[in-house]
């Protein structure tokens, strides 16, 4: 995306909403939508008995908008992917077209009649075979403060529902579209002249940088959402939002999770859960083991967790480490960690496992076979 013309002509927010069925009218489901540079106007959906939009209704309608010429870029408020355990676990290729497959088939939430809870509980669908953890975050929303995991149902504020009803639209989508329409991050990161783009958004980045007025909060975050993508596109701060200053394997990690538009490229300075002070260095509340979660070693990196994956040294399996100073994280032996130096900024050596071959790759599409 070059030059002084802006690169998308309009904007489109989308409040979204995992309640009930796919045929649902929800009052939740907002849609606002603005030329670039303009203020925002609501879209009431199609005239029918049912007052509120569907989640069939919107997929209809956008491919309708995206197959029209005008280079519009869409802002919807659920993740499009999950944490790369979710893959390791389950046996599945880093790739996201593959994921879309996968995931409808075993959550069928587009079906007529099928609730999220559905499939949760074993009456619709197969969603015990694909489950996570309300532990596992993607590395955007561990850099998002607020958002919560693709796997935390049942509390306020949760984006679970909505994700596992709207995942499987966006395969929709793009099977109607095919390369009309460029899923960013996942169909890289730089979005070619004259395209539409459908991005993951997070309304409360934005919302209280608008003022309320009249509107509800579902219809806040839609039109919160539509003003921030229509003043960004003109003013040049959307093309800064979506060139990502992420090291190799944390820009190929994103092409598998996927990426909150907005959400800082770099990790807080500030302690948290996953990054211990320097007094706790080489201590871990499992009693000092070097593979446990929670490990610190001599030079601050920490193990996040163990994968299911085979390392390169004898009889070892890989762990995923990460930097205390910058954040990067990278796979290593567990017979390494104890002396482990950061790959990005203290001098180690390179990573191994899944996410040193997917920054390698590149395109995630690289990594098959």
């Amino acid at each position: 995306m070059t030059g002084d013309k802006p690169a998308f002509a309009r904007a489109i927010g989308i409040d979204y909403s995992g309640a009930e069925t796919a045929n649902s009218s929800l009052k939740g489901l907002r849609v606002y939508l603005a030329e670039v540079g303009a203020a925002p106007q609501e879209v009431a959906p199609p005239p029918s008995p049912k007052r509120y939009w569907t989640r069939r209704g919107i997929a209809e309608w956008l491919i309708e908008r995206l197959a029209e010429d005008i280079p519009t870029v869409v802002g919807i408020d659920h993740a499009f992917s999950f944490p790369l355990r979710y893959f390791e676990v389950h046996g599945l290729l880093p790739d996201w077209p593959t994921f879309l497959d996968d995931f409808q088939r075993h959550w069928p939430t587009d079906a007529d009649h099928t609730y999220v809870d559905f499939v949760r509980f074993g009456t619709a669908g197969n969603g015990a075979a694909r489950e996570g953890s309300p532990r596992w975050r993607r590395l955007t929303e561990e850099r998002s403060p607020g958002a919560k995991s693709v796997f935390h149902f049942d509390v306020q504020g949760s984006v679970a529902k909505s994700t596992h009803a709207g995942i499987p639209w966006l395969l929709f989508i793009r099977r109607a579209l095919g390369d009309r329409v460029h899923f960013w991050p996942f169909d890289g990161w730089d979005v070619p002249v004259g395209k539409s783009v459908v991005l993951e958004v997070y309304p409360r980045l934005w919302s209280a940088d608008y003022p309320v007025e009249d509107r509800t909060p579902d219809q806040h975050d839609a039109h919160s959402v539509a003003a921030w993508l229509s003043t960004a596109a003109a003013d040049g701060r959307l093309l800064t939002a979506m060139t990502p200053d992420l090291s190799p394997p944390e820009m190929a990690l994103a092409q598998v999770e996927g990426w909150i538009l907005g959400v800082p490229w770099e990790p807080s300075k500030k302690p948290n859960r996953t990054v211990m002070p320097p007094a706790k260095v080489g201590r871990t509340r499992s009693g000092g083991k070097t593979t446990k979660a929670g490990y610190v070693n001599k030079n601050g990196q920490e193990v996040l967790r163990a994968t299911d994956l085979p390392g390169n040294d004898q009889n070892q399996v890989v762990y995923v480490l990460r930097c205390g100073s910058c954040g990067h994280r990278y796979g290593a032996n567990g017979s390494d960690i104890w002396q482990r130096k950061c790959p990005s900024c203290g001098g180690g050596n390179s990573g191994v496992g899944v996410l040193t071959r997917l920054a390698e790759g590149g395109n995630i599409g690289l990594t098959r076979g």
